[in-house]
């Protein structure tokens, strides 16, 4: 953080703001001060009422009482994005992108720059090349949205942002999707707007990186306010245990032992696709077996190919002992091998569906009878699932996109295991999530392996690889680069393998 740079001029606030959704009550009496030239954290579990309190702040939802202020007066603010024009900017935890449309049309959509009656094409792509290179972002401004990887397009959200010359920036989980490298650009950037008086309102499940960038952090819990201190007065520890209202000493379970003599359920020989380059690993009955490296190295595209999702050009795929290519999700699911996927919101759930089918979606044909659909086993197993994953939803009837992003979590856990797998593929299972919903799907993983289920963890997330993993796979380039097993699974190796400095002899 910079020196001095904060002012105690309040710019945007909140002051007793409730919000319910129907009889569904959401917020209670929140108040939040943001102060001009100030990164203002915005902390707690999934459901703790961030999203609902920042699309307040920024127009998208009303609050059912209490406040909004503006320059010190009170103000309803317009909605459908409108407030933008008063200088009040959301970059959304969903992507809100045209995918057929260029980078360059996307940040000008609807206030596009012309020369008479002609578009200006040429200085929007100036202007849009110029935010990117700020970000060290390698994307050009001609690039289509649908040809993009989902960190470049959230890239494309910052440069928007970047482009409205915002007084107000409010980041909902900026960094879910970003590498390291690519954070550190954008904190870059956001301590050049601080330093030019942006006030910025910033969301993350990512607690180290709010010590790094938030000059004042606020913690949220339930729907209320819990408190709200300078940064310099938490420790990493303290801001979990404000967010969860207990304490988080045992974040990872307990690692089961697996026996060097189990079976192998899944055995991957010379693999090939378009991308990975002969891939060779084997799991085993009861294990976790994590997969790691940089974003780009090739982890998801290895189980797409294994999951009938993408080509296999050469090599040999065996389940418990038998040769076999799968080449659809319904062929792996009757396998007994079940994939959940890193993007919940597009390839996971139907968000305009409810919780029920969701849940049973993958398991169909279990919820069929005579020919109809059996509505009491659907109820069920819903009831199943809620119970078994602790899904945490006010209203039964919820859809599946105005759920907490760890409620969506949970929600696809309970989905796959409705079609009783053998094999548990998890991509990114914690991505976007709160501490305290970690360490519930941690114990989730534990317990399907302590009861012998085989599961791999493909994750960004390198504590949780070396927390749960019994064995890890580190990739790089589209090559496995390394296998590591008990004291090699530790932060330092992972990195040399992962970065390509060292390779398995």
């Amino acid at each position: 953080m910079s020196e001095g740079q904060t002012t105690t001029e309040v710019i945007l606030a909140a002051e007793g703001v409730s919000k319910s959704f129907g009889s569904v009550a959401v917020l209670f009496s929140v108040g939040f001060e943001l102060r001009k030239g100030e990164v203002h954290a915005l902390i707690g579990e999934n459901g703790a009422g961030k999203s609902t309190l920042m699309k307040i702040l920024s127009g998208l939802h009303q609050p059912t009482s209490g406040t909004v202020k503006f320059d010190g007066e009170k103000i309803d603010l317009p909605p459908f994005g409108q407030a933008e024009d008063l200088g009040i900017v959301l970059i959304h935890q969903e992507l809100n992108l045209a995918e057929q449309l260029t980078v360059e049309e996307n940040v000008f959509l609807g206030r596009e720059m012309v020369n008479g009656l002609l578009l200006n094409r040429k200085e929007m792509e100036q202007k849009v090349q110029l935010y990117l290179d700020e970000l060290g972002a390698d994307i050009s401004p001609r690039d289509r949205i649908c040809d993009l990887s989902i960190a470049e397009k959230q890239m494309v959200e910052i440069v928007k942002a970047m482009s409205r010359d915002a007084r107000v920036l409010i980041m909902d989980e900026p960094t879910a999707v970003l590498t390291d490298t690519e954070t550190q650009l954008l904190f870059n950037q956001i301590e050049k707007l601080k330093n030019k008086g942006v006030a910025i309102i910033f969301s993350s499940h990512k607690l180290s990186e709010i010590k790094q960038i938030a000059d004042r952090v606020t913690v949220m819990r339930d729907g209320q306010w819990i408190a709200t201190k300078h940064t310099e007065e938490l420790t990493l520890d303290a801001m979990a245990q404000l967010m969860v209202g207990r304490e988080l000493s045992k974040l990872y379970p307990p690692k089961n032992e697996v026996d060097v003599d189990a079976e192998v359920v899944l055995e991957v020989k010379n693999l090939y696709t378009d991308y990975v380059k002969n891939i060779s690993f084997q799991l085993r009955k009861g294990q976790i077996l994590g997969f790691s490296g940089l974003v780009g190295s090739g982890r998801t595209a290895v189980f797409e190919a294994i999951c009938g999702l993408a080509e296999i050009e050469s090599g040999e795929v065996w389940l418990h002992g038998k040769k076999t290519r799968l080449h659809s999700v319904a062929q792996a699911r009757d396998a007994g091998v079940a994939y959940l996927t890193k993007d919940r919101k597009e390839k996971g759930l139907l968000l305009n569906q409810k919780m029920q089918p969701n849940l049973t979606l993958l398991a169909l044909p279990n919820f069929v009878k005579n020919f109809l659909m059996d509505d009491k086993a659907e109820q069920r197993a819903t009831a199943r699932g809620i119970r078994r994953f602790d899904i945490r939803a006010r209203d039964p009837n919820i859809t599946a996109g105005d759920m907490s992003g760890g409620n969506q979590q949970k929600l696809l856990l309970a989905k796959i295991m409705e079609i009783n797998p053998e094999i548990v593929i998890i991509d990114e299972p914690t991505r976007g999530i709160d501490v305290g919903t970690k360490q519930q799907i941690y114990s989730f993983i534990a317990a399907l392996a302590a009861d012998g289920m085989s599961v791999v963890v493909i994750s960004s997330e390198m504590p949780e690889i070396i927390g749960i993993c019994h064995e890890v796979v580190v990739m790089y380039s589209g090559r496995i680069q390394g296998i590591l097993q008990g004291a090699e699974i530790n932060e330092s190796e992972i990195v040399r393998y992962a970065s390509g400095l060292r390779e398995a002899s």
